[in-house]
């Protein structure tokens, strides 16, 4: 295995039954992996837009939480809509975790699909990186 960037049209990606040889098959596999950078990059997008949407969403929940309470003078801690709150807090996290998952094995796969140290694969990811970028990031400030 050559450890330069080489131009071929043969190449083994991430596992041995991805082994293409053969220019349409590198095609393809620079495809997949354009669309994984893209994909990572929406991931990263996902995850900063639920963050904002929970601390939003927690925020107003929370002082009207405080409003209600010392309108009431009530002496419980654990009322429903406390409760609702921290499940809301807790599906939020645990989605963020997911995601978070996902995209540190999209991250991981793409850095290997690099070590294969062919240039094609290279700029598949380093395209689908600037698109995944250019395509996702406007959707942050539509919030």
């Amino acid at each position: 295995m050559a450890m330069h960037f080489i131009f071929s049209d043969e190449v083994v990606l991430l596992f041995d039954f991805w082994s293409v040889h053969s220019p349409a098959g590198v095609a393809l596999s620079v495809l997949v992996v354009l669309l994984l950078a893209v994909l990572y990059e929406g991931i990263k997008v996902g995850k900063a837009r639920l963050l904002h949407q929970a601390l939003t969403s927690l925020s107003i929940s929370t002082s009207q939480q405080l409003i209600e309470d010392t309108d009431q003078n009530s002496s419980s801690s654990d009322s429903p809509q406390v409760s609702r709150t921290r499940l809301r807090w807790f599906l939020c996290h645990f989605g963020q975790s997911l995601l978070h998952v996902a995209q540190v094995v999209i991250g991981y796969f793409m850095m290997l699909a690099v070590m294969s140290y062919n240039t094609w694969i290279f700029f598949g990811v380093v395209l689908g990186s600037g698109v995944g970028y250019y395509l996702a990031y406007p959707l942050l400030s539509m919030t």
